[in-house]
C-alpha cells in the first residue's frame, strides 16, 4: 500500500464516526469473518484506523478499494459538504431514452476525452440517483483522490447536483454531462445547500404544495390552542386566510430543510434625504442573507402568525415556486441571474 492510499484510508476512518464505522464496514464487504472480529469498535479512533491499516496492509487493497468503502459512506450520508444544484438545458428528441450503462459507457468516454488523467466511479443508488465520484488529475499528475469531486443524477430529469467542484473542472465536468444525457447546454440553478435532499425536493417538487383555487377553502389550523372562544371566532377567518396563503407560497406538511437564501441588491440608492447617495449613478450594491436551520419552515410560520404581512412578497414566495435560493436584483428588472423586480419605493 502506497503512501497515498494509506492517508486517504487514515483521513476516511477520521470522518466516519465511530458508532457507523462497523456498518459501514460490513455494506463494504470487503473483511474476511475473522478481520471483523479482530476489530474492536469501542477502541479510540486512533487504534481503530492503526488496526484497519495493517489489515489494509495485509489485503493489499489499493486506493481503487479505499474509494469504494468512501462512495459507501458519502451516498448513505449525502447530506454533508456544500451541493450546487445545475440544471441541463434543450434536450434532444431521444434525451428521456438514455439508460443507465449508455450513461456510464458515454460520461466515461468523455470525460477521459477531455482529462488525461481521471479516475472515475459511479454507482446507481437505491433511489435510483447516479453517484459520480471523480478524483481529478492532469497531464502531469495522478488523480488526487483526497479532493474528490461528487455528482449526482437522476435520469430523466434534467437536474445535476455537484459538490466539492472547483471553476478548474466545471467546463470540464459539465461537457461530459451534456453530451452524455443528449442536451446542448447546461447552466447553474442559483440553488445550493448543506442537504443534498432539501435542494433535491426543492427541484423536483417532492413535497406537499398547496395550489390556489377560485374559491380556496382555508386550511385546518394544526395544534393550535385555544385560548378565549370569542376572541377565536372573531379572528378565525384572518388566522385561516393567513395559513392558506402562507402555505399555497411555501407548501403544506414536511417542507425541505433549505438552511439559506441569498438576494444581492444592484438598484439605485432611494433616499430624498440622502442626495449624495441618491444622485450616485453607480448602482447600491449590497447582500442580503436569510438563514435558518428549516428557512422554509420559518418563513412559512412568519406568514402564518402574523409576524409577516401577506400575502407573501414576491421576494420570499420565489424560493420554492422557482427553485431558487440566490437572486440578484436590478432596476432594469430580471437580467440574466436576476429572478425578481425589485420593490418600488
Amino acid at each position: 500500500m502506497d503512501d497515498s492510499t494509506r492517508r486517504l484510508l487514515q483521513r476516511l476512518i477520521r470522518r466516519i464516526p465511530t458508532q457507523m464505522l462497523k456498518t459501514t464496514l460490513d455494506k463494504w464487504g470487503r473483511l474476511t469473518v475473522a478481520q471483523r472480529q479482530s476489530v474492536d469498535f469501542t477502541q479510540s479512533k486512533w487504534a481503530l484506523t492503526e488496526k484497519l491499516l495493517a489489515i489494509c496492509e495485509e489485503n493489499e487493497w489499493t486506493a481503487k478499494h479505499i474509494t469504494e468503502l468512501e462512495m459507501i459512506y458519502v451516498t448513505e450520508n449525502p447530506n454533508q459538504g456544500m451541493w450546487y444544484a445545475l440544471q441541463l438545458m434543450d434536450p434532444e428528441d431521444d434525451a428521456h431514452s438514455v439508460e443507465l450503462t449508455q450513461f456510464k459507457e458515454q460520461f466515461k468516454s468523455h470525460l477521459r476525452e477531455l482529462v488525461n488523467h481521471v479516475s472515475l466511479k459511479i454507482k446507481k443508488h437505491t433511489d435510483e440517483a447516479i453517484w459520480i465520484r471523480i478524483a481529478w488529475g492532469d497531464s502531469f499528475s495522478r488523480p488526487n483522490h483526497l479532493k474528490p469531486t461528487y455528482v449526482v443524477h437522476h435520469l430523466q430529469t434534467p437536474y445535476v447536483f455537484v459538490t466539492s467542484l472547483t471553476s478548474k473542472h466545471k467546463p470540464l465536468l459539465s461537457q461530459a454531462l451534456v453530451l452524455s444525457t443528449r442536451y446542448h447546454g447546461i447552466k447553474d440553478a442559483n440553488l445550493s445547500g448543506r442537504k443534498l435532499t432539501a435542494i433535491r425536493d426543492l427541484l423536483m417538487r417532492q413535497y406537499q404544495q398547496v395550489f390556489p383555487t377560485k374559491y380556496p377553502s382555508p386550511l385546518a389550523e394544526k395544534n393550535e390552542p385555544v385560548s378565549n372562544p370569542h376572541i377565536e371566532r372573531e379572528q378565525a377567518g384572518h388566522v385561516a386566510n393567513r395559513l392558506q396563503m402562507a402555505c399555497e407560497a411555501f407548501g403544506d406538511g414536511m417542507l425541505p430543510q433549505l438552511q439559506s437564501a441569498v438576494y444581492k441588491l444592484e438598484t439605485k440608492f432611494r433616499d430624498h434625504a440622502n442626495k449624495t447617495m441618491t444622485e450616485r449613478e453607480e448602482p447600491f450594491r449590497c447582500v442580503v442573507k436569510f438563514a435558518s436551520t428549516n428557512l422554509l419552515e420559518s418563513l412559512r410560520h412568519c406568514a402564518s402568525s402574523g409576524i409577516a404581512s401577506t400575502p407573501v412578497t414576491p421576494l420570499l414566495s420565489s424560493i420554492p415556486l422557482k427553485g431558487r435560493n440566490y437572486f440578484v436584483i436590478t432596476d432594469n428588472g430580471p437580467g440574466p441571474s436576476s429572478q425578481i423586480n425589485p420593490p418600488k419605493n
